[in-house]
């Protein structure tokens, strides 16, 4: 039986920058030049104010465990072996919240809360990396 691949993410000229840091290991949030606001996930205008005057600032990638829960039934075939692992909400300390994998021995050893901080890590995936989350200190 051959292994499932993963699918593949959407780069698009707005998310093109987030993902081209994220395989150099570096996480980007947006940042209205407009009204200031910082945002992520990557579009195309502003969500507070709608411009389209938008740069990039790097993140430090350093947040909390906003929430989080435990995958034991993957929802694609691809995860299968990874089960059980811990997703979560990051709120970063810019203030953007980001959904993502949280690395570690344990996933039942997430709470909310946990200060964790930024990796990138491919997981062996041909895409290159995508942003997760460890432990702070780890």
């Amino acid at each position: 039986m051959s292994e499932t691949p993963r699918p593949g993410r959407l780069s698009t000229p707005a998310t093109a920058p987030y993902w081209q840091a994220a395989a150099r290991g570096r996480l980007l949030l947006q940042q209205c030049l407009h009204c200031g606001h910082t945002q992520l996930y990557p579009r195309t205008l502003c969500v507070r104010c709608w411009s389209e005057d938008l740069g990039w600032q790097e993140s430090a990638g350093e947040g909390a465990v906003k929430t989080f829960t435990v995958i034991e039934v993957p929802g694609h075939p691809a995860w299968r072996a990874e089960v059980p692992y811990a997703i979560a909400l990051v709120e970063l300390d810019e203030g953007p919240c980001l959904l993502a994998g949280i690395l570690g021995p344990d996933p039942y050893d997430v709470a909310v809360g946990l200060r964790v901080r930024f990796v990138a890590d491919s997981g062996g995936d041909p895409a290159g990396p995508i942003p997760f989350f460890v432990r702070d200190g780890s």
